[in-house]
């Protein structure tokens, strides 16, 4: 078995679209990117169900994993030399930043929700596990791989390093922002990562940035605050999202009720027993949900069927925006209206609060441990806190801000029979839509 690190005999370059090339020098790096595991990641998506709004967002957690690899190399380079730097904690960062997302599955998110399971609890078993990234990792010493998994955790002691990779500015964010943006078609996400690569600095506990860095920050800070609202909170996105996470909730009731599929679920049993193994996980991607999604178009359940052909053909729920005396006053009228039409509210009418999805834009002062602040230092060394510099970031810090959508079948409401409990759906529906376009 092979140990320790070597530097390749000839450097390796993936060409990539957003940072032009990913350099590639060590072969414990190498070799981690030729596991099947970190291979599994070209088949899940980066950004789950956006394609469906964003035709152009196909890209995966294989591109970004290598994007976040790349811009933590690129950072390594300005610290070398620098106080605070270990040189000796260099392959950990630089493996922390590739297998990140490792454990993700696919259409990670609405899968996390159903099943109550975690990608990051994954990722942990991935490395800690009977894997070929673990055997990899294990040249370094029998302890790398917890070293890795730590850091990931963010339970690692040195700060610095977990800053690196998670923090309001990292590797991890830098990254996302600027491939999400190029995928989408979008112009918000980017930024001017250069010069924040250039004014970088290691501390203690943390990365901080030269205050001369301010305005490229303050840019970045914007570009999150934009892609948050425009791309990741999208709509249409959230829909198909909406009708993603009905479907697995169906297959799920119809197994705890016995019903008899024409296509057994069998990818699926380990979630159904509260019992996955790890090879079983890994053999879970994007491909395999789609083919089985792709089957039950034929299914005799009625919902589970209805409910694929939408999500296959994108025939996705509309919605209205709502305010919270919506919720007291109407929204239960509003289930017995559509019982009483034959459509259950369960699968069909769902309300979605923006603010759960786990993208957030910075907001200082919360949740501490994970939100560090960022910290400008100053020419006289010490550390401000951005928001007390920046008006800009000043005026968006602190400012939660949530959207309440509910979906439904619009184009169910112009079908013949009930007409009566029909026309009252819309009336309240109407009244909502009114209630925002007054706003």
């Amino acid at each position: 078995m092979k140990t320790g690190n070597r530097k390749l005999q000839e450097e390796k370059v993936f060409k990539d679209p957003v940072h032009r090339y990913i350099h590639v020098r060590d072969e414990l790096i190498w070799d981690l990117i030729g596991t099947k595991e970190f291979q599994r990641l070209r088949r899940i998506r980066q950004l789950g169900t956006t394609f469906l709004t964003f035709h152009g967002a196909e890209h995966t957690r294989f591109n970004h994993s290598l994007g976040v690899y790349e811009i933590m190399r690129r950072i390594i380079e300005v610290f070398e030399g620098k106080p605070h730097w270990q040189e000796n904690e260099r392959l950990l960062c630089l493996s922390a930043a590739l297998l990140h997302d490792i454990g993700h599955g696919p259409f990670s998110h609405s899968f996390e929700k159903v099943f109550q399971t975690d990608h990051e609890w994954w990722t942990r078993k991935i490395i800690a596990g009977d894997t070929e990234v673990n055997q990899v990792l294990r040249r370094m010493g029998e302890d790398f791989p917890q070293k890795v998994a730590d850091v990931i955790e963010k339970t690692y002691p040195n700060k610095l390093v977990i800053s690196m990779i998670s923090s309001q500015i990292d590797a991890d964010r830098m990254d996302y922002l600027q491939r999400d943006a190029f995928y989408t078609g979008v112009s918000y996400g980017h930024f001017d990562m250069e010069r924040i690569l250039r004014v970088m600095r290691p501390t203690e506990d943390q990365v901080v940035i030269k205050n001369t860095g301010m305005h490229a920050v303050e840019d970045y800070i914007m570009s999150r605050y934009q892609m948050y609202w425009q791309v990741y909170f999208h709509p249409v996105t959230r829909s198909a999202e909406v009708i993603l996470s009905k479907i697995l909730q169906r297959v799920k009731a119809l197994q705890e009720s016995g019903y008899s599929f024409k296509q057994h679920p069998y990818h699926f049993q380990g979630f159904f027993k509260g019992e996955l193994p790890l090879e079983e996980y890994l053999q879970l991607d994007e491909a395999v949900i789609l083919y089985y999604f792709q089957m039950w178009q034929q299914e005799e359940d009625r919902i589970l069927r209805d409910l694929c052909q939408r999500f296959m053909n994108r025939r996705l729920f509309k919605y209205v925006e709502f305010d919270q005396n919506f919720v007291m006053n109407d929204w239960m009228k509003l289930q017995e209206l559509f019982r009483k039409t034959g459509v259950d509210p369960e699968y069909y009418l769902v309300i979605d609060s923006s603010s759960d999805l786990p993208y957030d834009f910075y907001r200082p002062g919360e949740e501490e441990e994970e939100r560090m602040p960022i910290h400008l230092l100053m020419p006289d060394k010490k550390l401000r806190e951005l928001s007390r510099e920046s008006d800009i970031v000043e005026a968006i810090s602190g400012k939660k801000r949530t959207d309440h959508k509910l979906y439904y079948p619009k184009e169910w409401l112009d079908t013949p029979g009930n007409e009566h409990e029909k026309k009252q759906i819309r009336d309240i529906l109407q009244v909502q839509e009114g209630k925002r376009e007054i706003e």
